[in-house]
């Protein structure tokens, strides 16, 4: 047989398998961008079982930049939702695509300049349902978006306690039975003080939406329901469950830097509250922010000098040094094992040994 008439017909027979399977499998997944910069990861090694958890040549890619203080990410339907406060914004940042604005305004709506630092939205995470929720900062509120669309509809689930207005939730995480923990440090409001004078509650609480995930979209908050769990914190900021839920871990950034441990009763209340770890005497740039924990129950937070990694104990086993002010963490990627980092101007990741441990659970 002529080579030539050999090879023409097993060509077509190729493109038209190669454009079958595109069809069966729609369009191609974008590439893998080359991220900003790569760098080995510089790490402060506290205990040898940090080696169990960073590869020995493990690398922090950046892979946005060009902001002033990003804060809140998660991981949704393949691309890192985050916050960039001050410039009151929701941004995604898509493998292959880069970075897009999501919703602005993500929190304070009024038509002045908002005349504090930190006008947008704080913290993320996603219910059973992956309805994204928002802890709205300056919006002085928390928020569930009823789509995936930067035009809602939206729901409050929280925004005032005994009838004073909420400071300005900071971080939040969901429990298995539904329900919504989250903080709410004055960092929102125009002086970020206590002093402010539209702040109406004289504590900066933790506190608990019992029924969150049952709250019919568009319906206003039970506000009678709402549970202040903590009063005794200066500063709380980011909160974390343990993998099995008998733990929620809640820091505090300021004046005291520190971690904090409780124990969840079953009917959602906290007990036990137990010093996880004292950072107050390090001097290096950050304080106790963002959270999350890996599948092993280890502890992964922002933190004086990068992202501190501890055991379920509380012994750190090392830091992440990080060049810029760290804020918060997110695990993404089919495994679970790539931790994305916001840090001041700036979106880095890194990949890990262990898987992180799910953001959703149901019971």
């Amino acid at each position: 047989m002529d080579r030539k008439k050999a090879v023409f017909p097993s060509l077509m027979v190729a493109a038209a398998i190669g454009i079958a399977t595109a069809r069966m499998n729609g369009p191609a997944a974008p590439a893998e961008p080359v991220p900003l910069d790569s760098t080995p990861v510089k790490l402060d090694r506290l205990d040898p079982a940090i080696n169990q958890i960073v590869p020995r040549d493990a690398k922090l890619e950046r892979v946005a930049k060009g902001f002033k203080w990003v804060e809140g990410p998660v991981w949704l339907k393949g691309s890192l939702y985050f916050a960039e406060i001050p410039s009151d914004s929701i941004r995604t940042w898509t493998p292959g695509r880069g970075v897009s604005m999501f919703l602005t305004p993500s929190g304070y709506k009024g038509t002045a300049p908002y005349g504090g630092p930190e006008s947008g939205s704080n913290g993320m995470t996603l219910d059973v349902q992956n309805r994204l929720t928002v802890a709205g900062h300056a919006q002085r509120d928390v928020y569930r978006f009823e789509s995936l669309s930067p035009d809602g509809p939206f729901t409050v689930l929280a925004d005032s306690y005994q009838g004073k207005k909420l400071n300005s939730p900071n971080d939040l995480v969901y429990r298995s039975d539904g329900s919504l923990y989250f903080t709410d440090p004055p960092y929102g409001l125009r002086s970020q003080q206590d002093s402010d004078p539209e702040k109406e509650l004289k504590i900066n609480g933790v506190y608990r939406i019992p029924h969150a995930l049952e709250q019919k979209p568009g319906s206003q908050p039970d506000r009678e329901e709402l549970q202040l769990l903590v009063s005794d914190l200066t500063r709380p900021n980011g909160i974390a469950f343990s993998p099995d839920e008998k733990y929620l871990y809640v820091n505090n950034s300021e004046p005291k830097k520190i971690w904090m441990r409780y124990r969840v009763q079953p009917d959602g209340s906290l007990t036990e509250g137990k010093l996880f770890f004292d950072a107050t005497a390090d001097t290096r740039p950050g304080a106790p922010d963002g959270m999350k924990v890996d599948v092993k129950g280890n502890v992964y937070s922002t933190g004086p000098g990068g992202v501190w990694i501890f055991t379920p104990e509380g012994k750190p086993l090392g830091t992440i040094v990080m060049p810029e002010k760290s804020a918060n963490v997110a695990w993404a990627g089919e495994d679970r094992k790539t931790l994305y980092i916001t840090a001041s101007g700036s979106v880095y990741r890194i990949h890990l040994n262990i898987a992180g441990a799910p953001l959703v659970r149901a019971r």
